[in-house]
């Protein structure tokens, strides 16, 4: 075990650090070495950027980067960036868009921008003298931190409103300063944290001086600072609505007022149950998630934030809502979305660079309508497939071309498993069958476990 445990393996070499992985921890250390250092890109000084992303880099693990067109939103014809490794979900999202392109296309709006940052402090005096001192603090705050503010109020953000927060009753001696923040066109998490630590050397300062805070602004302690990634003031709606007759072709099998119906009570249950909810909202992640991916922002956060939304009335529950009312179906989603498209990997990264240039270099709110959009088509295509052919349908369809290259399939295989499959039901166990079948074949499922 003692030769598994290393010290200082962050000043080893690139093929230095492959070498010890792969000694230590893999059977065939030298065929894992090459095959891992085969995804290093050729381009040295495109690798040289990548491996600033990160640390301890070994190599690179590409996802597939893909293209959904005909998204038609707010008037506006966009082909989206999504990276993604599942199947279907480009193609489904890319169906969806299709769909409503000859029915209005997909609507957004911002509702709201504010971002949030917190300090947490304890403090063991009279929480009224706090209150009491907070429109001076309040000020102080403000002036200290102009510094850093200065720039991003000239682009027409800055610091909204402060709050205190008594949170005594839940643990004791315990406050908050909540603070809002417009941060514009860029995700903000750095220009967040800067003023929130500068937040927190004022005030231990004025705790530590102020007369109505004596003897125990002393005592005062900030624990931390930082940002939230619960923004639900950060909000976009996208939606979709037409007349129901003219929902017809959304299901061979069902006519346009049954489609619709049917639609709205499979939205309505992932209103009601969360166990059909969290599937629900991981199909609209889907979507966002692919998009954030290919734009270089934080999907990571966005999906934290998304979750605790869905959770926001004390259970968790859809995204997104349906309504079929006086002969018109409506279906849209409510997203918190913080997302930027100036700062951090979005200009470093060269295909987020490009992604965004395929957009049309969006302002940081048309990239939240864009994302939210996505999110709602490949919502919709989801649906529309449980409520109709079954969600494996088409899904097992894409997946044809993985189960024949894990089975071993040659190219003429694999071009008479297309074939056999194009009106059939898709499964390993039927792929196999299928190619056990196929004369002269017998031996290419021995490639698979």
């Amino acid at each position: 075990m003692q030769e598994k445990i290393i010290s200082g393996f962050s000043k080893l070499t690139k093929a230095e650090k492959l070498t010890w992985v792969t000694r230590h921890y893999v059977a065939d250390a030298e065929a894992a070495a090459g095959e891992i250092a085969g995804f290093t890109h050729a381009d040295e000084r495109l690798q040289q950027v990548l491996d600033r992303f990160s640390e301890n880099t070994v190599a690179n693990y590409p996802m597939p980067f893909g293209i959904a067109p005909n998204f038609l939103i707010n008037g506006r014809v966009y082909a989206v960036p999504m990276v993604i490794e599942e199947s279907s979900v480009v193609a489904a999202a890319s169906s969806a868009a299709k769909f409503w392109l000859a029915r209005g296309g997909f609507k957004a709006e911002v509702l709201s921008t504010v971002k949030l940052g917190q300090v947490h402090f304890t403090w063991s005096g009279d929480p009224a003298r706090l209150r009491l001192a907070f429109a001076e603090l309040e000020s102080r705050l403000r002036l200290d931190a102009a510094y850093l503010t200065e720039n991003m109020e000239k682009r027409g953000g800055g610091v909204g409103q402060i709050e205190l927060i008594d949170l005594s009753d839940r643990e004791p001696g315990l406050f908050q300063l909540r603070i809002a923040f417009e941060t514009c066109d860029s995700m903000g998490a750095n220009f967040i944290n800067s003023v929130l630590e500068q937040f927190s050397a004022t005030l231990e300062e004025f705790a530590a001086a102020h007369p109505a805070l004596q003897p125990d602004g002393k005592d005062l302690v900030v624990i931390m600072a930082i940002l939230s990634n619960y923004t639900p003031e950060c909000v976009v709606r996208a939606y979709v609505e037409c007349p129901v007759d003219r929902l017809a072709g959304a299901c061979k099998e069902l006519g346009p007022a049954a489609f619709a119906e049917k639609f709205r009570k499979a939205v309505r249950i992932a209103q009601v149950d969360p166990y059909r909810a969290v599937t629900h909202n991981k199909g609209i992640f889907n979507g966002v998630d692919a998009v954030v991916l290919a734009t270089a922002n934080d999907f990571r956060a966005i999906e934290a934030c998304g979750h605790a939304y869905a959770a926001r009335d004390g259970q968790y529950r859809s995204l997104s809502n349906c309504t079929v009312e006086d002969g018109l179906f409506r279906f849209w989603a409510d997203l918190p979305l913080a997302v930027g498209t100036v700062g951090g990997l979005t200009n470093l990264h060269p295909l987020a660079r490009r992604s965004l240039d395929i957009l049309g270099n969006p302002s940081a709110e048309e990239l939240m309508a864009i994302v939210a959009c996505t999110g709602l088509a490949q919502n919709f295509a989801a649906l529309r497939s449980l409520i109709t052919t079954g969600i494996q349908s088409g899904h097992m369809k894409m997946h044809l071309a993985n189960i024949l290259h894990h089975l071993g399939a040659g190219e003429q295989e694999t071009r008479e498993a297309i074939e056999h499959f194009r009106d059939k039901t898709v499964s390993f166990a039927a792929v196999r069958e299928f190619l056990n079948s196929f004369s002269g074949n017998a031996g290419v499922v021995s490639k698979a476990p």
